[in-house]
């Protein structure tokens, strides 16, 4: 269930007793596996909350989360109806992990593009590491990664680099080191990743 965050009265981790756990928030963008992050999260003994896209910068500050996560979705970030975030969210300088939809919504609010994909991908990938750094740093060559898009990343925004690929996507893992802006289009919370 997707908590809804309508107003400024967000509560903040000290408001909610949390003042000495790390808690990372999810921004739900439809995506069938939201909850799955989130257990997977509370998996590695860290608090987790499932929350509305719709929550703005301002709100997610108040809230002071150690992270965020952009979940996937079933859009494309081009349709007229697609979710969108808030864009002062990459000013936070709180780490961001877009994953899949999130990834791609990053990639063109920040300035890049995204197309549909030559070939939709619906299955297991083997991921060919680029740059062992950051998010892939204990990630072995040729992991399966588990894709379900039909969209992909064509061009990245100015700073970012490519971390990994797969044969059919280019951009499967990238990062924006200083912004600690980081995007995954495959799907690391399913059991086949």
């Amino acid at each position: 269930m997707t908590t809804q965050i309508e107003n400024k009265s967000a509560l903040t981790n000290s408001e909610q007793g949390q003042s000495d756990r790390q808690m990372i928030v999810i921004l739900d963008f439809g995506s069938q596996y939201s909850e799955l992050i989130a257990r997977r999260i509370r998996e590695t003994q860290v608090y987790s909350e499932v929350i509305s896209y719709r929550t703005t910068a301002e709100q997610l500050a108040a809230i002071n989360p150690q992270g965020i996560i952009l979940s996937g979705g079933p859009s494309s970030v081009y349709d007229e109806k697609a979710p969108q975030c808030d864009p002062e969210i990459w000013n936070l300088g709180i780490p961001v992990l877009g994953v899949c939809y999130g990834m791609q919504l990053m990639v063109k609010q920040l300035g890049g593009t995204v197309e549909r994909a030559k070939l939709a991908e619906y299955g297991k990938a083997s991921l060919s590491i680029d740059d062992p750094t950051d998010l892939l740093t204990n990630v072995e060559e040729g992991s399966t990664m588990w894709m379900s898009h039909g969209d992909s990343c064509t061009q990245l925004p100015l700073g970012f680099e490519i971390l990994g690929h797969t044969e059919n996507t280019p951009c499967a893992a990238i990062a924006h080191h200083e912004k600690k802006l980081y995007g995954v289009q495959f799907h690391p919370e399913v059991v086949h990743s």
